[in-house]
């Protein structure tokens, strides 16, 4: 393999392009289902005084806790951790939604490292890092896809058990799982497949480290300056 040219070393695999689109939109639809706040919604002819609501926002209509001693209603869209939601924040934030919200965030942060990885490998910067350790960036890519999977797994499991519970939001029968929830579920697939793929450019990746060892070396002819092994 001549190294005058500049495109004569290995190009990233097919299965590093296609996993690399799976994560990207994965990440995406997990981002619109961390920020929007419609995992679960009331139906409309039920007028419910609740709305809908997301991992980080609830919206009420002239909602009135029971077990509030005074007499104060709870209106409109707000952050779950504003001022407005202080006094009711316990009954908002049960333990299991807590849970939910922590595995979400760790999907989410995984997912977009990975992103920053595959972009690295797929761009081939820096060039003669990404040549002799590919397939460790592409195992910790798998890895980090692998993971947020079976976290978003775990969330939308634990959500979709937890959310009928009566000592929660009120007349449960009234409410649905909505878009934002599917969304997660559909991003936790994605990323499972994504992780598939970059496995399999992971596995041909370990096969040819010696091939790629051996170009980086090529490169730098002056064996004074050869410091792989």
């Amino acid at each position: 393999m001549s190294t005058n040219g500049k495109h004569d070393y290995p190009k990233a695999t097919n299965a590093l392009v296609f996993g690399g689109m799976l994560t990207y939109i994965s990440g995406l639809m997990l981002m619109m289902s961390f920020a929007s706040p419609y995992w679960i919604q009331s139906y409309q002819e039920t007028f419910s005084d609740f709305k809908h609501m997301g991992l980080w926002e609830y919206c009420f209509d002239q909602f009135r806790y029971p077990y509030y001693q005074f007499d104060k209603l709870f209106d409109g869209c707000h952050y779950i951790f504003s001022q407005e939601y202080y006094v009711i924040r316990e009954w908002l934030l049960p333990g299991w939604l807590m849970v939910v919200q922590a595995f979400v965030t760790l999907a989410l942060m995984l997912s977009f490292s990975s992103q920053i990885i595959i972009a690295l490998e797929l761009m081939r910067w820096p060039l003669e890092f990404v040549l002799l350790y590919e397939w460790i960036l592409s195992g910790i890519a798998f890895v980090y896809n692998a993971l947020a999977a079976v976290l978003l797994f775990l969330a939308v499991s634990i959500f979709g058990g937890e959310c009928w519970r009566r000592d929660w939001l009120m007349y449960p029968n009234f409410n649905y799982l909505s878009w934002s929830y599917g969304l997660a579920v559909i991003s936790m697939f994605f990323h499972g497949f994504a992780a598939f793929f970059i496995y399999l450019d992971t596995r041909k990746k370990w096969e040819m480290r010696k091939e790629s060892k051996n170009l980086v070396m090529q490169m730098h002819p002056n064996p004074g300056r050869n410091g792989f092994v």
